[in-house]
Protein backbone atom coordinates (compact mmCIF):
# COMPACT_ATOMS: atom_id res chain seq x y z
CA UNK A 1 0.00 0.00 0.00
CA UNK A 2 3.08 2.46 1.15
CA UNK A 3 4.48 1.44 -2.55
CA UNK A 4 1.17 1.98 -4.13
CA UNK A 5 1.09 5.57 -2.28
CA UNK A 6 4.23 6.51 -2.99
CA UNK A 7 3.85 5.84 -6.93
CA UNK A 8 0.59 7.88 -7.28
CA UNK A 9 2.33 11.06 -5.59
CA UNK A 10 5.70 10.56 -8.32
CA UNK A 11 3.45 10.52 -10.88
CA UNK A 12 1.56 13.82 -10.02
CA UNK A 13 4.53 15.31 -9.11
CA UNK A 14 5.89 14.33 -13.08
CA UNK A 15 2.52 16.01 -14.65
CA UNK A 16 3.15 19.13 -12.54
CA UNK A 17 6.47 19.35 -14.03
CA UNK A 18 4.93 18.86 -17.86
CA UNK A 19 2.05 21.31 -17.00
CA UNK A 20 4.80 24.24 -15.83
CA UNK A 21 7.19 23.41 -18.72
CA UNK A 22 4.13 23.73 -21.43
CA UNK A 23 3.22 27.28 -19.63
CA UNK A 24 6.63 28.50 -19.63
CA UNK A 25 7.13 26.85 -23.76
CA UNK A 26 3.29 29.32 -24.02
CA UNK A 27 4.48 32.22 -22.60
CA UNK A 28 7.35 32.47 -24.91
CA UNK A 29 5.76 32.28 -27.83
CA UNK A 30 3.11 35.05 -26.91
CA UNK A 31 6.04 37.35 -26.46
CA UNK A 32 8.22 37.47 -29.57
CA UNK A 33 11.54 39.14 -29.94
CA UNK A 34 11.60 42.40 -31.49
CA UNK A 35 15.24 42.50 -31.69
CA UNK A 36 15.63 40.74 -35.14
CA UNK A 37 12.94 42.93 -36.61
CA UNK A 38 14.01 45.04 -39.77
CA UNK A 39 12.46 47.61 -41.84
CA UNK A 40 13.27 49.05 -45.36
CA UNK A 41 14.55 53.14 -45.65
CA UNK A 42 13.90 53.64 -49.26
CA UNK A 43 15.74 56.56 -51.14
CA UNK A 44 14.97 58.55 -54.72
CA UNK A 45 18.02 61.61 -54.93
CA UNK A 46 18.56 63.04 -58.27
CA UNK A 47 21.55 65.68 -58.36
CA UNK A 48 24.44 63.72 -56.85
CA UNK A 49 27.85 63.22 -58.26
CA UNK A 50 30.50 60.78 -58.16
CA UNK A 51 33.22 61.34 -55.22
CA UNK A 52 35.56 59.63 -56.60
CA UNK A 53 37.76 56.50 -54.57
CA UNK A 54 38.41 58.85 -51.48
CA UNK A 55 34.66 59.78 -50.26
CA UNK A 56 31.94 58.34 -50.00
CA UNK A 57 28.06 59.85 -49.25
CA UNK A 58 26.80 58.07 -45.93
CA UNK A 59 22.89 58.16 -45.00
CA UNK A 60 21.87 59.03 -41.16
CA UNK A 61 18.64 58.89 -39.41
CA UNK A 62 17.95 61.18 -36.07
CA UNK A 63 16.90 58.95 -33.43
CA UNK A 64 16.11 60.54 -30.26
CA UNK A 65 18.34 63.47 -30.91
CA UNK A 66 21.09 60.95 -31.91
CA UNK A 67 22.59 60.13 -35.17
CA UNK A 68 22.36 56.18 -36.64
CA UNK A 69 23.97 55.44 -39.77
CA UNK A 70 21.90 54.18 -42.34
CA UNK A 71 24.78 53.02 -44.43
CA UNK A 72 26.90 54.35 -47.01
CA UNK A 73 26.65 54.53 -51.17
CA UNK A 74 28.51 55.70 -53.87
CA UNK A 75 27.67 57.51 -57.25
CA UNK A 76 28.64 56.67 -60.77
CA UNK A 77 29.52 58.93 -63.48
CA UNK A 78 25.91 58.54 -65.03
CA UNK A 79 24.55 60.05 -61.55
CA UNK A 80 23.28 56.54 -60.34
CA UNK A 81 23.22 55.77 -56.99
CA UNK A 82 24.92 52.15 -55.81
CA UNK A 83 22.41 51.59 -53.18
CA UNK A 84 18.69 52.86 -52.75
CA UNK A 85 17.16 50.57 -49.89
CA UNK A 86 18.82 49.95 -46.98
CA UNK A 87 17.32 46.95 -43.98
CA UNK A 88 17.56 48.97 -40.71
CA UNK A 89 16.40 47.87 -37.05
CA UNK A 90 12.45 48.22 -37.62
CA UNK A 91 12.06 50.62 -33.96
CA UNK A 92 14.85 52.86 -34.83
CA UNK A 93 13.31 53.21 -38.28
CA UNK A 94 9.97 53.77 -37.26
CA UNK A 95 10.98 56.17 -34.14
CA UNK A 96 13.47 58.47 -36.65
CA UNK A 97 12.35 62.08 -37.06
CA UNK A 98 14.94 63.09 -39.85
CA UNK A 99 17.40 61.72 -42.65
CA UNK A 100 20.64 63.66 -43.02
CA UNK A 101 22.78 62.79 -45.82
CA UNK A 102 26.62 63.78 -45.42
CA UNK A 103 30.07 63.34 -47.54
CA UNK A 104 32.62 60.79 -45.54
CA UNK A 105 36.09 59.62 -46.48
CA UNK A 106 35.70 56.01 -47.67
CA UNK A 107 38.39 55.31 -44.71
CA UNK A 108 36.50 56.61 -41.67
CA UNK A 109 38.41 56.48 -38.24
CA UNK A 110 35.41 58.91 -37.20
CA UNK A 111 31.70 56.84 -36.10
CA UNK A 112 30.41 60.15 -36.02
CA UNK A 113 28.43 62.49 -39.11
CA UNK A 114 31.19 64.56 -40.83
CA UNK A 115 30.37 68.06 -40.53
CA UNK A 116 29.43 68.01 -44.56
CA UNK A 117 25.97 67.45 -44.73
CA UNK A 118 24.46 67.93 -47.60
CA UNK A 119 20.85 66.78 -47.72
CA UNK A 120 18.23 66.64 -45.10
CA UNK A 121 14.83 66.54 -44.34
CA UNK A 122 12.06 65.76 -41.25
CA UNK A 123 10.03 62.67 -41.69
CA UNK A 124 5.93 63.41 -42.32
CA UNK A 125 4.81 60.44 -41.72
CA UNK A 126 6.45 57.86 -44.14
CA UNK A 127 8.34 60.25 -46.59
CA UNK A 128 11.19 62.71 -45.25
CA UNK A 129 11.34 65.66 -48.21
CA UNK A 130 15.26 66.33 -48.91
CA UNK A 131 16.56 69.90 -49.60
CA UNK A 132 20.15 71.51 -49.38
CA UNK A 133 17.99 74.39 -47.32
CA UNK A 134 17.14 72.22 -44.42
CA UNK A 135 18.50 73.18 -41.25
CA UNK A 136 20.32 69.82 -40.43
CA UNK A 137 21.91 70.27 -43.93
CA UNK A 138 23.51 73.36 -45.12
CA UNK A 139 20.44 75.57 -44.03
CA UNK A 140 20.92 78.18 -46.13
CA UNK A 141 18.55 79.68 -49.01
CA UNK A 142 21.11 79.69 -52.29
CA UNK A 143 18.23 81.24 -54.64
CA UNK A 144 19.23 84.16 -52.96
CA UNK A 145 22.62 84.98 -53.95
CA UNK A 146 23.77 87.17 -56.16
CA UNK A 147 27.21 88.15 -57.72
CA UNK A 148 28.84 91.14 -60.07
CA UNK A 149 32.53 90.69 -61.34
CA UNK A 150 35.00 92.71 -63.57
CA UNK A 151 38.05 91.52 -65.89
CA UNK A 152 41.26 92.74 -64.76
CA UNK A 153 44.68 92.27 -63.79
CA UNK A 154 45.51 94.31 -60.84
CA UNK A 155 48.74 92.33 -60.10
CA UNK A 156 50.84 93.28 -62.79
CA UNK A 157 50.84 96.72 -62.11
CA UNK A 158 50.54 99.14 -64.96
CA UNK A 159 50.29 96.72 -67.66
CA UNK A 160 47.42 97.33 -69.73
CA UNK A 161 47.64 94.91 -72.47
CA UNK A 162 45.83 92.06 -70.93
CA UNK A 163 43.30 92.80 -68.74
CA UNK A 164 40.71 90.73 -69.92
CA UNK A 165 43.35 88.00 -68.01
CA UNK A 166 41.97 88.62 -64.71
CA UNK A 167 38.07 87.75 -62.55
CA UNK A 168 37.98 89.68 -59.79
CA UNK A 169 34.52 89.76 -57.36
CA UNK A 170 33.89 93.58 -56.81
CA UNK A 171 31.93 96.37 -57.59
CA UNK A 172 33.56 99.40 -58.74
CA UNK A 173 33.46 102.52 -56.64
CA UNK A 174 30.45 104.65 -57.64
CA UNK A 175 32.44 107.64 -57.78
CA UNK A 176 36.02 108.84 -57.33
CA UNK A 177 37.77 107.88 -54.11
CA UNK A 178 34.80 105.81 -53.14
CA UNK A 179 36.16 102.38 -51.77
CA UNK A 180 34.97 99.22 -54.01
CA UNK A 181 32.37 97.21 -52.46
CA UNK A 182 31.97 93.03 -52.30
CA UNK A 183 30.45 91.88 -55.50
CA UNK A 184 29.21 88.55 -54.24
CA UNK A 185 26.17 88.70 -51.74
CA UNK A 186 26.03 85.06 -50.44
CA UNK A 187 24.53 83.38 -47.43
CA UNK A 188 26.99 82.17 -44.77
CA UNK A 189 27.55 78.64 -44.96
CA UNK A 190 27.83 76.29 -42.11
CA UNK A 191 31.16 74.53 -40.67
CA UNK A 192 32.03 71.94 -43.49
CA UNK A 193 31.73 73.82 -46.59
CA UNK A 194 33.50 76.66 -48.35
CA UNK A 195 33.06 78.79 -51.72
CA UNK A 196 35.11 78.81 -54.50
CA UNK A 197 35.85 80.62 -57.44
CA UNK A 198 36.41 79.28 -60.92
CA UNK A 199 37.24 80.33 -64.73
CA UNK A 200 36.61 77.93 -67.35
CA UNK A 201 39.33 78.29 -69.24
CA UNK A 202 38.94 75.94 -73.04
CA UNK A 203 36.90 73.77 -70.96
CA UNK A 204 39.28 73.58 -67.84
CA UNK A 205 37.95 74.72 -65.07
CA UNK A 206 41.03 76.98 -63.08
CA UNK A 207 40.35 77.81 -59.18
CA UNK A 208 40.43 81.17 -58.46
CA UNK A 209 40.94 79.33 -54.47
CA UNK A 210 38.35 79.35 -51.54
CA UNK A 211 36.74 81.59 -49.25
CA UNK A 212 34.19 81.68 -46.46
CA UNK A 213 33.53 85.89 -46.29
CA UNK A 214 33.06 87.82 -49.67
CA UNK A 215 33.97 90.76 -48.41
CA UNK A 216 38.12 89.06 -47.93
CA UNK A 217 40.39 88.31 -50.24
CA UNK A 218 40.28 83.57 -51.28
CA UNK A 219 42.97 81.55 -49.66
CA UNK A 220 45.08 81.38 -52.68
CA UNK A 221 47.15 83.09 -55.68
CA UNK A 222 48.96 80.70 -57.91
CA UNK A 223 48.34 82.85 -60.97
CA UNK A 224 48.82 86.14 -60.26
CA UNK A 225 51.64 88.42 -60.67
CA UNK A 226 54.07 89.61 -58.44
CA UNK A 227 53.87 93.33 -59.37
CA UNK A 228 51.07 94.10 -57.05
CA UNK A 229 48.87 93.15 -54.55
CA UNK A 230 45.56 92.34 -56.01
CA UNK A 231 41.99 93.62 -54.19
CA UNK A 232 40.72 92.22 -50.70
CA UNK A 233 37.71 90.26 -52.68
CA UNK A 234 37.55 86.97 -53.72
CA UNK A 235 39.37 86.63 -57.43
CA UNK A 236 42.90 85.91 -59.36
CA UNK A 237 45.10 87.43 -62.17
CA UNK A 238 45.65 84.61 -64.87
CA UNK A 239 49.17 85.26 -65.70
CA UNK A 240 51.64 82.94 -65.07
CA UNK A 241 52.26 79.05 -63.75
CA UNK A 242 49.62 78.03 -66.27
CA UNK A 243 48.24 74.25 -65.97
CA UNK A 244 49.37 72.40 -68.44
CA UNK A 245 47.24 72.60 -71.55
CA UNK A 246 46.32 76.63 -71.19
CA UNK A 247 48.55 79.74 -71.85
CA UNK A 248 48.91 82.82 -69.52
CA UNK A 249 47.94 85.39 -70.18
CA UNK A 250 45.25 84.55 -71.51
CA UNK A 251 41.46 86.44 -72.66
CA UNK A 252 38.10 85.46 -70.75
CA UNK A 253 36.26 87.01 -73.03
CA UNK A 254 34.07 83.73 -74.09
CA UNK A 255 34.75 82.29 -71.27
CA UNK A 256 32.71 81.18 -67.76
CA UNK A 257 33.07 82.28 -64.38
CA UNK A 258 31.23 80.30 -61.60
CA UNK A 259 30.99 80.23 -57.70
CA UNK A 260 30.62 77.06 -56.13
CA UNK A 261 30.58 75.68 -53.20
CA UNK A 262 32.94 72.89 -51.80
CA UNK A 263 32.89 70.56 -49.10
CA UNK A 264 36.02 70.80 -46.52
CA UNK A 265 37.74 68.63 -47.08
CA UNK A 266 37.66 69.12 -50.59
CA UNK A 267 36.56 65.56 -52.28
CA UNK A 268 38.56 66.53 -55.38
CA UNK A 269 39.99 69.38 -57.38
CA UNK A 270 37.88 70.13 -59.85
CA UNK A 271 34.13 71.92 -59.17
CA UNK A 272 31.53 70.18 -56.69
CA UNK A 273 27.73 70.11 -57.82
CA UNK A 274 26.56 72.72 -55.66
CA UNK A 275 27.25 75.98 -58.06
CA UNK A 276 25.11 79.00 -57.15
CA UNK A 277 26.86 81.34 -59.50
CA UNK A 278 27.65 80.74 -63.06
CA UNK A 279 28.38 83.78 -65.63
CA UNK A 280 29.06 83.26 -69.19
CA UNK A 281 31.39 85.59 -70.05
CA UNK A 282 30.39 87.58 -73.35
CA UNK A 283 32.80 87.77 -76.43
CA UNK A 284 32.58 91.73 -76.54
CA UNK A 285 33.36 91.67 -72.44
CA UNK A 286 35.81 94.44 -71.76
CA UNK A 287 38.03 95.21 -68.64
CA UNK A 288 36.73 97.07 -65.53
CA UNK A 289 33.20 97.09 -66.31
CA UNK A 290 30.95 95.30 -63.59
CA UNK A 291 28.93 92.43 -65.24
CA UNK A 292 26.22 90.55 -63.68
CA UNK A 293 26.43 86.33 -63.07
CA UNK A 294 23.17 84.33 -62.80
CA UNK A 295 21.65 82.25 -60.24
CA UNK A 296 22.38 79.05 -60.80
CA UNK A 297 21.11 77.15 -57.50
CA UNK A 298 17.90 75.04 -58.67
CA UNK A 299 19.82 73.92 -61.22
CA UNK A 300 22.48 72.48 -59.68
CA UNK A 301 20.63 71.60 -55.95
CA UNK A 302 20.54 68.06 -55.47
CA UNK A 303 17.17 66.93 -53.96
CA UNK A 304 15.24 63.50 -53.68
CA UNK A 305 12.97 61.58 -50.71
CA UNK A 306 13.90 59.17 -47.73
CA UNK A 307 10.72 56.83 -47.48
CA UNK A 308 10.40 54.44 -44.70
Amino acid sequence: MEFKLRNAFLLMLLGAFVVSCNNDDDAATEQPSTTDEKATLTLDISGLEDLGSDYVYEGWIIVDGEPVSTGTFTVNTEKALSATTFELDKTQLESATKYVLTIEPTVDPDPAPSKAKILAGSFDGTDASLSVGDDSALGVDLTTATGNYILATPTDGTNNTNENSGVWWLNLPASEGAPMTAGLSLPTLPDGWAYEGWAVIDETPVSTGTFTDASMADDAAPFSGTVSTGPNYPGEDFLMNAPEGLTFPTDLAGKTVVISIEPVPDNSAAPFLLKPLVAPVADDATDHTPYTMNNNAAATNPTGTAKR
